[in-house]
């Protein structure tokens, strides 16, 4: 099956259509992700992300009942499908997986506009598995969710030199930018090599012209994620939410440059010998783009201080394009190519090995539970409700998104996501009347007293780096609560008073 599959796409890469790219990177992605969509939750964020998204279905502006640091974006996505669809874990993983596939199919898109229909497909392909596997990546993240505008934005300023597409992809960077403010890096770069290369055809004031209309694209969906907190007099909330409580998280969170410095240096040190080697075609306005828009990654996590898992969603689709085509340049992979498309199927059979597990785990909890359905933000919020424990006051350390299950919200705005009780600098930001996080911590447990308190097995309750809060939190446990029930790696307390 895939020998067939994969000799269709080698003999006819010509011949294939949008159509057959889009549904094959639909299957794939639907395939890899499909039994992640029971699972209660697979990253912290991604369970904000629908805590604020329901807030806003309830009628709240972001950042008024609830408060994260992330832009509006973000949350009117899972407003969107909560409100079109309930609550409903499938829903949200399966948009997951619609964005994934359109994601890669810009990949392929750019690809085919700056090589070839062949490097599109398999830079498509790999973006697809890059943007499933490997770490938190099966859930939807904030780095999903701006890639899927990002991308297209990029293929309309690689493909057309026209007004009307440098509007729209304005328009689409500004949702990429309310979506994750990171991204503004990379925008910045983008922009600076556009309007330079515009120059170098003596084409400035043509450029210039585009240019302004990308930013008024930009500026136009910030404004109008502005609007809604203007006309109910709450300008103060967005722009303390949206500008500058992430410029204080980066300033406060500034890891050393060492963190970071050896990815950097292996991407531009591959961008140097690519350059040197002659292996692209620079004057080519496209693979121009594509490197300075990896610059532009580069530079955002230079300053973000940061590289993980889910943060190379945003480096993926486009290094891979240009890592494609490098490949195809090469004299020994053009004299291996049969040898390795023979072991090819293979490879792609064995890298989903995360989703393989994930299909035995489903298929264990529809044995041992009755319901493909698992995970301990969903068993323990079953277990509560099934044995009458206290739901209204209750307080989630860990597997918060059981508020969701529970109907039920967080019991300060500060603990809409758990690290952000501690995480002092911010409260500024949305007036928290706390000045500190164990002030925070404290007034959660002796004020409003929590009759029921979850939080995780062998794990600190807190970031290690928080030792007071810790020690504080477990003597109040151990000498206020009493266990319950552990369900799975959930430890369920009861208030003793």
């Amino acid at each position: 099956m895939f020998q067939k599959l994969i000799d269709l796409f080698v003999k006819n890469y010509d011949s294939i259509t949008n159509r057959t790219v889009v549904t094959v990177l639909f299957i794939t992605s639907f395939f890899i992700r499909f039994p992640f969509f029971f699972r209660d939750y697979i990253d912290r964020d991604e369970s904000t992300f629908i805590l604020m998204g329901q807030s806003w279905v309830d009628g709240y502006l972001p950042y008024t009942q609830l408060w994260d640091l992330k832009p509006p974006v973000i949350f009117l996505f899972f407003a969107t499908i909560i409100y079109s669809f309930g609550k409903s874990f499938i829903a949200i993983r399966f948009f997951g997986a619609v964005i994934v596939a359109l994601t890669a199919f810009f990949t392929y898109k750019i690809g085919e506009t700056t090589h070839s229909k062949k490097i599109g497909l398999w830079a498509a392909i790999a973006c697809v598995l890059l943007l499933s596997l490997f770490g938190s990546l099966q859930g939807v993240m904030s780095e999903h969710i701006c890639m899927l505008f990002f991308l297209p934005a990029l293929y309309l300023v690689i493909k057309y030199i026209r007004p009307w597409a440098f509007l729209c992809a304005g328009l689409l960077l500004g949702l990429s930018l309310m979506s994750k403010l990171n991204i503004a890096y990379v925008i910045l770069v983008l922009c600076l090599n556009l309007l330079y290369s515009f120059f170098n055809t003596n084409q400035f004031w043509k450029g210039l012209t585009n240019i302004l209309l990308l930013g008024l694209g930009i500026i136009s969906i910030t404004l109008s994620t502005f609007l809604p907190y203007y006309f109910q007099d709450l300008t103060d909330v967005w722009w303390n939410s949206v500008i500058m409580a992430p410029i204080e998280y980066s300033a406060s969170h500034q890891n050393p440059i060492y963190k970071t410095a050896p990815f950097c240096i292996i991407i531009l040190t591959f961008l140097v010998l690519i350059w040197k080697q002659k292996l692209l075609n620079f004057s080519n306005r496209g693979v121009s783009i594509l490197m300075a828009t990896v610059f532009g990654e580069i530079l955002m996590f230079t300053m973000g201080g940061k590289v993980n898992g889910h943060y190379l969603i945003q480096f993926y689709p486009v290094f891979i394009v240009l890592f494609f085509m490098v490949i195809a340049q090469l004299e020994i992979v053009r004299n291996k190519s049969n040898f390795l498309l023979k072991y090819l199927p293979f490879l792609l059979f064995l890298i989903p090995i995360e989703s393989y597990i994930e299909y035995a785990n489903i298929l264990k909890s529809k044995w041992e539970q009755g319901t493909f359905y698992n995970g301990e933000g969903i068993r323990a919020p079953n277990y509560i409700l099934q044995n009458n424990l206290e739901t209204k006051n209750i307080l989630f350390l860990e597997y918060h998104i059981g508020y969701w299950v529970l109907d039920e919200t967080p019991l300060t705005v500060a603990a809409t996501h758990p690290s952000n009780i501690l995480r002092e600098s911010l409260f500024p930001y949305f007036n928290n009347p706390r000045k500190t996080g164990l002030e925070e911590i404290r007034y959660i447990m002796e004020t409003i007293k929590p009759q029921t308190v979850v939080i995780r097995k062998n794990k600190k309750v807190f970031d290690k780096k928080y030792k007071e809060a810790n020690l504080y939190i477990n003597h109040y446990l151990e000498s206020r609560y009493k266990l319950t029930a552990t369900v799975g790696n959930a430890k369920i307390h009861q208030r003793l008073e």
